[in-house]
Formats: structure tokens, C-alpha cells, sequence
């Protein structure tokens, strides 16, 4: 079976010795999709689907249906959708059931519902946290307008400073205090997201065992446990830093053979955690350690923007080697090559 899902139907495709022998529509929920399969194909083998906004919360539910649902990468996929000369939910569907039945797919691996959960408690933290930073800096730009500067100060002092400023100045204050409700709002919202991420890493071994690493804090610590999930979904620790996309991109043909910016790919939001850490551990000499001397060391041939992913890309090696052995961090073992 292949799967072509979108948000209200999902087109259903049924392949059985070589042809398709059903394809229709449905809504798209697990409950009648499942429904669906049991009555056309009662002795399903395998029920593909492409990644998308609705694949964890699909796999999932398949499969509590009893269904052997896979995910495949959508990419992979595309190869096949392209060769179908129109291009309609229907053909969609039959290529994802058309690589089911040869067997010719990638299996991407599906996150559980608790990672899933923290990593959206990450993410709304992350969002609040921006929205509250681009209110505070209209109100400071709108503010500079009519000569009330708002000083430099801590986050808890913004909001003193701006009602200090505005005390007295009538229409302006009008205009301005909604601004500063809605950031007293958010900013609050933020501080209570971000609390509920450091009971989770005060509970979790794990994040414990990494916080110990110069410039991971509980944040870095959650995101990176949630993304791996278990240590044994990857062969070695170098792969980490590739999935990640922490590593260079590589192209050769012939004789052009050459290695260019790292590839980006996965999870943008940890790259930029990874490379925050790697920043403390290149600047603050509180963060000193054998991983400081090892990044230092090419700075000044490379420069400290490239010293400082290839910290971050050592960092998500040695972040994963020890939650898979258990051990702690060393500031002083040398960090191989």
C-alpha cells in the first residue's frame, strides 16, 4: 500500500503481484485509513508513506491499528514520483506502494511521542523567546523617536525602565503600553516554557551527564537527548555530526574532486545550539579543556567561524560517545581527530 497524505484526504493505492489492483481516496485519519486497508487489502504487508507535517503522528497510529507502517524519505522518494508523467495525488500514491512492493525504499526512523513532545517544548520556547526579542526592539526603536532612550539592562529591568520612560508622556504612552503588555506576556510565557525544559533536564540523567560540557546548558542537553533518542539508532559517533549536518559536502567528478560548506541538512535548530556551545568553548577561558586547545589550534589558519563548527561538530561526536558509553566528560582527554 502507498499512502499520498494530505491535510483532509489521502490518497490510497494497493499493489499486488506486480499491479495495482485498488486506489481511492479517504480522509485523512489513521482510524479510517485503517478502516479502508482492512477491507481492500485485509493481509497488508507493508503500508509506505512519504515524511511529512502528519508522518509521526501516521506512524504512530498505524501501527497501534496493527498495520506495518514505514515512513520512507521523502526525497528518495521523489526519484520515482518524477518518472510519472502526470503529476496527481493518484500517481503520488502509486509510487510510494510501487516501492513498497519491490522493496526498493529507505526507512527513515520515526521519533516517539515523548521526544516529540519535548522537542515541540523546545521549539515554542524558541519561537516565544524571538517574538519577545522583536517586540522589546520595536519598542526601543519607537521609543528613540520622541527622545526616550531605553538603557541597556537586564531582561527583568525592561519593563521598569520603559514605564520610567513613559510616566508623563500622554499619547505616546498610549501607543506604546499595548507593545509592552504584549511583551510582558510573551516574555513571561517564555520564562514558564522555559522552566518546564529545566525540570526535564534536572530529571534526565542524560542531560546531567552532558551539562557537564562547557557551554551546554539545559537546552542544548534536551534538544540533543530528544534528537537521538537512543544512542543506538546510530552505528558510530561520527555519523552524528553527518545526520546533523555538521560535516563538509562532497562533489567529484573526473577529475574535479573538491569539498565545500557543510551540508546543513536535519535539524537547523541544533546545528545553532552545537555551534553556540562550540562558541563559549573557543571565548570563555572558564571553558578551558583539551577540546578548547584542540579548536584553538586551527583558528588562526581558518578562522574562528570555521574553528568554531568544527567544535561543534567534535561536540556532537562526544556528546553522543557518552551517552552511549555512560562516561562523563574529560576536560583534559584529548579529543581525537
Amino acid at each position: 500500500m502507498g499512502l499520498d497524505v494530505s491535510l483532509k484526504e489521502t490518497a490510497i493505492s494497493v499493489r499486488r503481484d506486480g499491479r495495482r489492483v485498488w486506489r481511492g481516496k479517504c480522509p485523512s485519519d489513521p482510524g479510517a485509513i485503517a478502516s479502508v486497508l482492512r477491507r481492500r487489502a485485509p493481509s497488508a504487508k507493508r503500508v509506505v508513506f512519504e515524511t511529512g507535517p502528519l508522518s509521526v503522528w501516521f506512524f504512530h497510529a498505524l501501527s497501534a491499528e496493527g498495520l506495518r507502517a514505514i515512513c520512507i524519505d521523502a526525497r528518495h522518494a521523489k526519484a520515482a514520483l518524477d518518472m510519472a508523467p502526470n503529476k496527481t495525488d493518484a500517481n503520488d500514491a502509486d509510487g510510494p506502494s510501487h516501492l513498497a512492493e519491490i522493496g526498493f525504499y529507505r526507512a527513515v526512523r520515526v521519533k516517539g511521542y515523548d521526544s516529540m513532545l519535548v522537542r515541540t517544548l523546545v521549539a515554542a520556547r524558541r519561537r516565544l523567546v524571538r517574538v519577545s526579542t522583536e517586540l522589546s526592539n520595536q519598542i526601543r526603536g519607537l521609543m528613540k523617536t520622541f527622545g526616550l532612550i531605553v538603557p541597556s539592562a537586564k531582561v527583568g529591568r525592561f519593563e521598569t525602565e520603559v514605564r520610567r520612560l513613559l510616566a508623563g508622556q500622554g499619547s505616546v504612552e498610549n501607543v506604546i503600553l499595548p507593545l509592552l503588555e504584549a511583551w510582558t506576556a510573551v516574555h513571561g510565557r517564555a520564562a514558564e516554557l522555559e522552566r518546564q525544559l529545566l525540570r526535564i533536564a534536572r530529571h534526565s540523567e542524560a542531560c546531567q551527564r552532558l551539562m557537564a560540557i562547557p557551554g551546554v546548558g539545559a537546552i542544548t542537553a534536551t534538544s540533543f537527548t530528544t534528537a537521538i533518542e537512543d544512542p543506538e539508532n546510530f552505528r558510530n559517533s561520527r555519523s552524528v555530526a553527518a545526520w546533523i549536518g555538521l560535516t563538509t559536502r562532497r562533489y567529484q567528478s573526473g577529475e574535479v574532486d573538491y569539498d565545500g560548506h557543510i551540508s546543513r541538512r536535519r535539524d537547523a535548530h541544533m546545528r545553532g545550539l552545537l555551534y553556540e556551545a562550540a562558541t563559549v568553548v573557543l571565548t570563555r577561558t572558564t571553558a578551558d579543556s583539551a577540546l578548547r586547545a584542540w579548536g584553538l589550534k586551527p583558528r588562526e589558519r581558518i578562522g574562528f567561524r570555521r574553528a568554531a563548527v568544527a567544535v561543534a561538530r567534535k561536540l556532537a561526536v562526544i556528546m553522543h560517545a557518552m551517552l552511549k558509553s555512560g562516561q562523563s566528560f574529560q576536560r583534559q582527554a584529548e579529543p581525537t581527530v
